[in-house]
């Protein structure tokens, strides 16, 4: 029988696990190549013949998404599989109108064909927009599973940038293992939160592998997801966050719709900086495609790591830097930087984009509504490099610093900067707490 020749489009995340997990072991399929975009300095390498298995003794290509066309063509592909997130319902259906020009069939893998089992309990947070606050949730919910004494796990979403085979399985316990890994901006933003808190979490490229593992030490997994993709895992728990700051997009982009049918709880997340016009939109988009979620309300407050730093904001001229996904693929036109900003008293923002260097310069030019702030972008030394010098050049009073990390850790700021922090702050009942020792009281695997 003549294999199935497969194309997979992804971003480093999704593509791989969805390889790993239905397509590596396939006798019905030949994975040809993937494609990559959304993230620079990705494509042009090989997923290494080490994670292929049998059947791909040379590894597989990895080319940029910008040459899908000619590879369907060169290849004769006959199915290319849809494998990244946080886009535009128009946007993957472009994509699928071009694939079916090019006389090949158009597929995403369902949730129920892309998860991997857990002999554990498993607590899944998602989201409909990166950004939304999906991380202070899982710090959430870990603190809470911790308060209940139990032993937590937490596994992320991956960000595999690096030397595939050594990020098979990678586990982060202190900040020291931050250094090991060779850990980017992005990949610090996800895992520092955690283990500055003592919590341990795993993440890397292949999901069963890192599962066993985390299983070995956990009474209880939680995932925590990227971007607004779809659980990993077989998920008993599953807590979705909505963002009132972009309402309606729940109900556009790929995957958030799927996110918010199959959520059990769904977070509506900072409604303290929302319209309650926008809240009541979100509210109803979840009511109407999943009637049984329970909705909770949360607050997402900001505070200065040192009180004492409001004499640096107020009546100040500022720059506001901002997580790098969520103004970029994410689309955010401010972050918490922002908000300290406002409820701080800064006089104005200035805008960096004329001071922006090399790697930086290019971010704006290929996300130009980012506007009058500056993302962290730092995929590599060279980039970080660039954040720095930028930031640097900037004219102004004070530096902002809205990241989940702070960056001062890792690039010299020659001008006064303040950190801002923002965690989850549940309004009313039922709050996670009480639904979570409800999960934990009724499971049964």
């Amino acid at each position: 029988m003549n294999k199935t020749k497969v194309l997979i489009m992804g971003a480093a995340g999704r593509d791989f696990h969805n390889f790993n997990v239905y397509y590596r072991d396939n006798e019905q399929y030949d994975v040809v190549a993937f494609t990559a975009t959304q993230i620079p300095y990705i494509d042009d390498r090989k997923y290494p013949a080490a994670l292929c298995g049998k059947l791909y003794p040379k590894g597989i290509p990895i080319f940029p998404e910008s040459e899908l066309i000619s590879l369907i063509k060169k290849y004769k592909v006959d199915e290319v599989v849809f494998a990244y997130s946080d886009v535009r319902f128009n946007y993957v259906m472009a994509k699928a109108a071009e694939v079916n020009a090019a006389n090949a069939s158009f597929r995403m893998l369902g949730y129920g064909q892309s998860i991997v089992k857990s002999k554990k309990p498993v607590i899944a947070v998602v989201a409909v927009r990166t950004g939304s606050g999906k991380s202070q949730t899982s710090r959430k919910v870990i603190e809470i599973l911790h308060e209940l004494g139990k032993k937590v796990v937490a596994i992320r979403h991956p960000m595999p940038y690096g030397d595939l085979v050594k990020q098979k399985v990678q586990r982060f316990a202190t900040i020291a293992d931050l250094k090991k890994h060779k850990c980017t901006i992005e990949e610090m933003e996800e895992y520092e939160p955690h283990v500055a808190r003592g919590n341990v979490i795993y993440s890397g490229v292949d999901y069963e592998a890192i599962v066993r593992e985390a299983e070995k030490e956990a009474d209880v997994i939680v995932w925590d997801g990227g971007n607004n993709d779809m659980p990993f895992y077989d998920a008993d728990l599953i807590i979705t966050v909505a963002d009132p700051h972009r309402p309606g997009n729940e109900l556009s982009y790929y995957p958030s719709l799927t996110n918010i049918i199959i959520a059990d709880i769904v977070v509506i997340n900072k409604v303290d900086s929302a319209t309650r016009e926008n809240i009541n939109i979100v509210k109803a988009n979840i009511k109407a495609y999943n009637p049984k979620a329970k909705i909770i309300e949360a607050k997402s407050p900001v505070s200065l790591d040192n009180p004492d730093d409001i004499k640096l904001i107020k009546g100040k001229n500022v720059l506001v830097v901002e997580d790098g996904p969520t103004l970029t693929h994410g689309e955010m036109k401010f972050g918490a930087g922002v908000i300290a900003a406002q409820k701080f008293g800064a006089k104005s923002l200035v805008d960096p984009r004329k001071y922006a260097v090399k790697s930086i310069s290019d971010t704006y030019k290929k996300y130009p509504g980012i506007g009058t702030l500056l993302p962290a972008m730092g995929y590599g030394d060279q980039q970080v490099k660039d954040l720095e010098t930028t930031i640097n050049r900037v004219p102004c009073d004070a530096v902002i610093i809205g990241t989940p990390i702070d960056l001062r850790r890792l690039i010299n700021i020659k001008k006064p900067s303040v950190r801002v922090s923002y965690e989850l702050s549940e309004i009313g009942k039922p709050n996670l707490e009480d639904l979570i020792k409800s999960f934990l009281k009724n499971y049964k695997k």
